[in-house]
């Protein structure tokens, strides 16, 4: 059975890109243009196998989103792994101590896509 990755970016065209590349990585893919409606798929009961969560987006942001994960028990060993423009050591660093798995700056590049992946959803199951 393939793994399941959810998208979270308000950039339609970086969405479509991604989820290409996840494809070929041979995951199912669902994804979200918004934090909140991933949210509450999340609060429902769906739950990925990995996350992949936009850091800039408005309302909610990738880290607003990220703290909201790791605050909630039922969702402490879903991977997540941050995708971003901004490849800042503070931002970076930010993420981390709040609970990502793994950070990549775009663009992205599906070999460097599929090691954090990978990475990320060996430290969750460990």
């Amino acid at each position: 059975m393939k793994k399941t990755i959810w998208l979270v970016d308000d950039d339609e065209e970086m969405l479509r890109a991604v989820n290409l590349m996840l494809q070929m990585l041979d995951f199912e893919t669902r994804f979200f243009l918004r934090a909140r409606p991933a949210a509450k798929a999340l609060l429902a009961g769906g739950k990925p196998d990995v996350l992949l969560l936009d850091i800039n987006m408005p309302e909610v942001s990738g880290l607003d989103m990220l703290e909201f994960v790791r605050l909630r028990t039922e969702l402490n060993n879903l991977p997540v792994i941050m995708l971003s423009t901004e490849a800042a050591d503070v931002t970076v660093d930010k993420a981390m101590s709040l609970g990502a798995d793994g950070y990549v700056t775009k663009p992205v590049m599906i070999d460097e896509l599929g090691a954090e992946i990978s990475q990320a959803m060996k430290k969750r199951s460990a």
